[in-house]
């Protein structure tokens, strides 16, 4: 079984709109190209090292440089964000981050973020905390603790990140201005 990452015929559809027009010479296969460039930033890979199946790995940093200069991918990720499906659930961690305040029904969160506020702030939004009550609480605010055993899931994804070479992610060569926000 091949480990490649390819987007769906369904996938490629919906992100096509927004692709940058072809200047000059046509396009090499969109579905390779995009699938590889894809792949190489998941896996955190150097260009170089991207599988010869997507093609030539110049290719690949080529369209990735380009579409970046050219805004690219911040009108695919702006097409992605816009549409109107609302998770049932945000979990988050110590790590800023940053989320619409429509973004999810339900928010997952540690016993540092229990706090009367923020509970609040978070139920003016329409938003249901699980947050497990800090230990000095007098009065212990309720949780779905089966639900809470998910936030699992996050903490496995920041100890799977640190697990890898962090150093390429550190000192990526492509993190210029035009480059790092669309990827992280």
């Amino acid at each position: 079984m091949s480990d490649l990452f390819y987007l769906t015929d369904s996938q490629l559809k919906r992100l096509r709109p927004c692709f940058p027009r072809s200047r000059g010479v046509p396009r090499v296969d969109d579905l390779r190209v995009i699938s590889g460039i894809i792949d190489v930033l998941r896996r955190g890979l150097q260009w170089r090292d991207a599988p010869k199946e997507y093609g030539p790995h110049k290719t690949l940093y080529n369209r990735f440089i380009r579409w970046s200069e050219r805004g690219g991918f911040d009108k695919i990720f702006t097409a992605l964000a816009a549409r109107h499906d609302v998770p049932d659930q945000l979990q988050i961690d110590a790590t800023h981050l940053k989320a619409h305040r429509t973004a999810a029904s339900t928010l997952l969160g540690d016993k540092g973020y229990d706090a009367d506020w923020f509970r609040q702030a978070l139920a003016d939004q329409g938003i249901t905390p699980c947050i497990p009550p800090k230990n000095n609480r007098k009065n212990p605010a309720t949780y779905d603790k089966t639900l809470y055993k998910q936030r699992h899931k996050v903490e496995n994804m920041f100890g799977r990140l640190n697990d890898l070479d962090t150093k390429w992610i550190a000192t990526w060569i492509d993190l210029t201005p035009i480059t790092q926000p669309p990827f992280m």
